[in-house]
């Protein structure tokens, strides 16, 4: 997390996905709406895709959402392709 902070990009940071899911909160429209490629650090893909349909943000299926499991990959891992500038 450390790197992230330390660079210029902007990005949301939030307690608990899930519970953002069970409240149906906003920002989980909000950060899909404007067709902007979001990235996500969480957990496996399939149950962010879930967590944003049930809080009835439809989850896109172009490719324009990218999952990061960090159940499965490193924080240093992680960090570093969310700081990628190009998107493979």
């Amino acid at each position: 997390m450390a790197t992230l902070c330390e660079s210029d990009d902007s990005f949301e940071t939030v307690a608990d996905l899930c519970e953002m899911s069970a409240r149906k909160d906003p920002l989980m429209t909000q950060l899909l709406e404007d067709g902007t490629p979001v990235r996500v650090a969480a957990c496996y893909p399939r149950a962010v895709k879930w967590l944003f349909q049930s809080a009835g943000a439809p989850f896109p299926d172009d490719g324009s959402v990218e999952v990061f499991n960090m159940r499965e990959e490193s924080g240093t891992d992680i960090s570093r392709k969310l700081l990628e500038e190009e998107r493979d």
